[in-house]
């Protein structure tokens, strides 16, 4: 059969359809084909042909192919609603173009800035006798390779129903779609009539096209309330308009959804107050409540200053008042609350931040317009960033002003902030502070204006189990004080004032959700095990006496990793052995007897210590860190391993080494253990385990697990090493799964070493409580999964639905595909979840 070579339209990184963050490219609605995620700003044609569609905001162009095959561009996700912005089309409708000619120019920054994605489709039309063949593997490609190849049969023809010549049917209809028929609505279109038996065209501007090509829809050129002509013809003729219809009004809701909150039309009076409005999850859950808005304290700052002599001590003094203030409220909390102070403190003690600071005070202004000034500085610096992460950033650093302004006024944080019962709390953002100063037991869900899904107080909101929707933008003012509100944090949308029937609804479904959630809180009590009665542990990561505390009323078997840098950092001296082993014992204590797996200090690095200076190092993820840190200072690593081996009862409390890459790292560390244990009256022997975090430790995990007693996969950093991608990085974090090929194919490689040795194979990583990977791992042979103390009942329930026969033969499966986006769905096609874990 003949075949023709597409190719790449622009140079990127390569992925699978679907990795695209858009179902109707995902699921192939349009076609099949590649993305590629761009790093030029140029399109050029992936093949001879003619121009059949410009998008009118200059985002996606077709070329058909002399063969008379459709290849659609689309550059980015809801590109469409910069409305032309940062795009300049080069060609127009009916232009011949060669091979490599260019198509469109546009703006990289401004569409990273302002798309939801810059991840760009490149797909061929569905039609029959067509295969693509020869793809692109995962990866980078530049502008002008050869992307796939299309097989095809003589006569191939666009998809078509399957009609009787019976039947007619019409209608007009207003397109109320703010961006006309382009690629979203049309794909939907012609996915309601597949199944539907009729030919169906879509008339416009005098031309006409078939409603059953997604290309010659858009070639229509239908924009925003031009009025269209359907027809139908055929047995289901009637039937084929209703389902075009349907498909308009899904396209006008989802539009409405996926549009920014400022462009979302915001009705005046009462009505504002009303229906439906979408918002990003920032944690997930389901609440319905009574609307409480956040009424803040109006800090009044003097500008001129009395002596800079006298400013600038209140200035020390009142940042030394917020130091002991944060360092109490993370001795109270668990260690998210403890890494959200580590990063208060970090602001506070900035020194561009205090230099700036101090210069206004010598200049005249007082020591809280000082303060606020170098704080906006600060924060205008991150704003100009453009980066989403630092953007997260902005709130921490107005917590900590209002933190100084506040002591500098003589009040005190935390603020008190009186809730009714059933709140849902309105505001434009909220501090990390003020969220903890809310009474959990009052607070039903938070509602932002603005906010972010990953800052601090998602984190804390996701952490405490608490509904949380951000980005709900000008909607949310008009919302008053007593609304009935119902929060749907799974979905993302928020419902105001709904009507009786709904609101009936909304209740049943929040309770039974409660008694499904104690439920499951119940029955995690019980032992875990696979339906054949294979038995699996679920333990918990944790960094408090009250995460031991949470783990266990959630069901949590032990703690499978005990982060014991929290005694280490944001501190001038080392902790004490006295000091240690009373952390130690208050969290042995509240595991009640249950395994205490405690990783040495994870210092050095990304996490440094003022008092250990490190020498200078070009890249300090891979330099002094881990275990590496520890052998460098032995003297710490003994005052550690000396008061764990105290810890009673004996027995209880394993150490785990972190960052192993030789197993000579494991050796000293076990002569230093033996030698401690036997100067403490021959303490019984402590099980002593390896972290497995990077590819090095993956295959040398045969020869490491003869020389300890268990393995423990960081799934979290054995991901980076082995795809050379910073977790942290605002343009790879969509990229880093656990579930790539690589990563998988060493998780194998350890566990299948582990299980030889005899040795207990566990994940302590953030893939453990992720649905889609726990049968895989248990069927590679892991029987301990650490997590979040919040997701243990889920991730209890999920082990116990499982069969290990067929978990095996699905991870087998798994390591023979080619993306983590094929193992997922692979997954998902087999193995049937029973609810998710947060």
């Amino acid at each position: 059969m003949p075949t023709l070579t597409i190719h790449a339209p622009l140079s990127g990184w390569c992925t699978s359809l679907e990795e695209v963050p858009d179902p109707v490219f995902a699921q192939r609605m349009l076609g099949d084909g590649l993305a590629i995620d761009p790093v030029s700003g140029l399109v050029i044609a992936p093949c001879a042909g003619h121009v059949t569609v410009v998008a009118q905001g200059g985002h996606a162009v077709s070329i058909r192919t002399p063969q008379g095959f459709d290849v659609l561009i689309h550059v980015g996700i809801d590109t469409v609603q910069l409305g032309g912005r940062g795009f300049e089309v080069l060609v127009q409708v009916g232009t011949q173009v060669a091979l490599g000619a260019e198509l469109i120019r546009f703006d990289l920054d401004a569409l990273a800035r302002s798309g939801k994605s810059l991840v760009t489709p490149v797909v061929v039309t569905a039609v029959h006798g067509l295969e693509i063949q020869r793809r692109h593997p995962v990866g980078l490609v530049s502008a002008g390779d050869a992307l796939f190849e299309l097989v095809y049969a003589h006569g191939a023809s666009q998809t078509q129903g399957n009609p009787a010549a019976v039947g007619a049917a019409s209608r007009t209809w207003t397109v109320p779609l703010k961006h006309g028929l382009h690629a979203r609505p049309a794909a939907l279109l012609v996915q309601r009539l597949r199944a539907i038996a009729a030919e169906v065209s879509i008339e416009a501007h005098g031309r006409k096209a078939s409603a059953r090509s997604a290309i010659a829809l858009m070639a229509l050129g239908v924009r925003h309330n031009d009025q269209i002509s359907i027809q139908a013809r055929g047995a289901q003729a009637e039937a084929a308009l209703e389902a075009v219809t349907a498909a308009l009004e899904e396209a006008l809701l989802a539009e409405a959804q996926a549009a920014p909150a400022s462009d979302r039309p915001v009705s005046t009076g009462a009505a504002a107050a009303e229906g439906s409005v979408g918002a990003k999850v920032a944690s997930s859950g389901y609440a319905v409540g009574v609307a409480a808005r956040l009424k803040r304290p109006q800090l009044t700052v003097t500008e001129a200053g009395a002596g800079h002599a006298h400013e600038a001590a209140a200035l020390t003094a009142a940042r030394a008042q917020v130091r002991q203030r944060l360092t109490r409220l993370a001795e109270v909390g668990g260690a998210t609350r403890r890494e959200i102070v580590a990063a208060h403190l970090e602001f506070l003690d900035d020194p561009l931040l205090n230099e700036s600071a101090q210069s206004l005070i010598e200049s005249g202004k007082s020591a809280g317009s000082a303060w606020r000034a170098a704080t906006r500085e600060s924060i205008a610096a991150l704003q100009a960033t453009g980066d989403a992460r630092l953007l997260e950033r902005v709130d921490d650093l107005k917590d900590v002003e209002s933190h100084v302004l506040l002591a500098l006024a003589g009040e005190a944080r935390p603020m008190n902030l009186y809730l009714p019962e059933r709140a849902v709390l309105l505001a434009d953002d909220l501090l990390p502070s003020e969220f903890i100063a809310l009474d959990p037991k009052r607070l039903a869900a938070i509602c932002l204006a603005g906010g972010g899904a990953t800052s601090h107080v998602a984190i804390l909101a996701a952490a405490a189990d608490v509904p949380m929707l951000v980005g709900l933008g000008e909607q949310l003012h008009k919302v008053s004080e007593g609304t009935l509100l119902v929060v749907d944090a799974d979905q993302g949308t928020l419902e105001i004032a709904p009507a009786p029937d709904m609101l009936a609804r909304a209740e049943a479904h929040a309770s039974a959700r409660r008694a499904a959630k104690t439920s499951e809180r119940v029955a995690a009590q019980a032992d875990c095990r696979a339906r054949d009665g294979t038995r699996s542990e679920v333990f918990a990561n944790i960094g408090s006496a009250s995460d031991a505390a949470a783990a266990v009323s959630s069901g949590a078997e032990g703690c499978g990793l005990l982060r014991t840098e929290f005694l280490f950092i944001e501190r001038d001296t080392a902790p004490d052995e006295a000091e240690q082993l009373a952390a130690y014992q208050a969290i042995a204590d509240a595991l009640a007897g249950r395994p205490l797996v405690l990783r040495l200090m994870d210092v050095g690095g990304d996490k440094p210590l003022r008092y250990l200076p490190l020498p200078p190092e070009e890249n300090p993820a891979l330099g002094l860190r881990g275990i590496r840190t520890a052998l460098w200072r032995p003297d710490l690593l003994r005052t550690q391993v000396r008061a764990a081996l105290r810890v009673r009862p004996a027995g209880q409390v394993q150490l785990l080494l972190p960052m192993i890459t030789e197993v000579e790292e494991v050796r000293q560390v076990r002569a230093i253990l033996e030698e401690l244990r036997a100067g403490l009256d021959g303490r019984p022997q402590v099980l002593l385990g390896a972290m497995i975090e990077t590819p090095a430790a993956a295959l040398m995990a045969g020869r490491i697990a003869r020389e300890v007693d268990f393995l423990s996969i960081g799934s979290n950093d054995l991901t980076q090493y082995t795809l050379a991608m910073d977790r942290g990085h605002p343009q790879l974090a969509s990229r880093m799964d656990a579930l790539h090929p690589a990563v998988l194919q060493l998780v194998a490689a350890t566990a299948a070493a582990g299980v030889a040795a005899g040795r207990t194979v566990a994940v302590c990583g953030g893939v453990a409580a992720d649905p889609a990977a726990v049968p895989l791992l248990l069927g590679l042979g892991v029987r301990e999964l650490s997590i979040v103390p919040a997701a243990v009942p889920a991730i209890k329930r999920l082990v116990n639905s499982l069969s290990l026969a067929e978990c095996r033969a699905l991870a087998s499966e798994s390591l023979t595909l080619d993306s983590a986006a094929e193992i997922r769905a692979l997954v998902a096609r087999r193995v049937p979840q029973p609810g998710s874990a947060r």
